[in-house]
């Protein structure tokens, strides 16, 4: 199961490539810096160009589970917001969290009348998160975002980077209620 609608929101899962989603907004797994890193972050950071990289540092940082935004530059997105996941093994609660993560950026979304958001599956690189507690965590935290506030989302995507990481979302979207 690749989709599902909840309300008037329509949550889809797919591989590919989140610097090359035409939405409003795509989701950073940054690090806590906001300068840029590996994984996502890098890919994000070379897309976008050198003025990303000029905002960030305008923004002082991010603590973990909270998120920012800025504008996309070179990207096909309007907009860039910033999440700080939990680094797995370090964090005494790495579930709220990375929930946290998800709320954070619904929330700066809702605030700016985006209609459209994509994802990455934050924390699941170099921050160790095992794929299959993250995509739990992930999917059940925007869902019950969407439920409980009812936001003007008309698309929320997950953007996986493998097919192995989107047949594990899949797989957990599936046996959600």
């Amino acid at each position: 199961m690749n989709e599902r609608l909840i309300g008037t929101t329509t949550l889809r899962l797919l591989h590919g490539d989140i610097t090359r989603q035409h939405v409003d907004a795509i989701v950073n797994a940054a690090n806590s810096s906001l300068l840029g890193g590996g994984g996502v972050d890098g890919a994000i950071h070379r897309a976008a160009g050198r003025e990303l990289l000029a905002e960030c540092r305008t923004l002082g940082g991010c603590p973990t589970g909270e998120a920012r935004i800025t504008r996309g530059y070179k990207l096909p997105a309007r907009y860039v917001i910033h999440t700080v996941g939990p680094v797995y093994f370090q964090q005494t609660n790495p579930a709220q969290l990375l929930a946290n993560a998800h709320h954070s950026s619904l929330r700066l979304a809702q605030d700016h009348q985006i209609k459209s958001i994509a994802f990455p599956a934050i924390s699941t690189g170099v921050y160790g998160y095992p794929m299959h507690e993250a995509a739990g965590v992930a999917l059940s935290s925007v869902i019950d975002f969407i439920q409980q506030n009812q936001p003007d989302f008309e698309l929320v995507l997950f953007v996986l980077f493998s097919a192995d990481a989107l047949e594990i979302f899949s797989q957990t979207l599936a046996r959600m209620p």
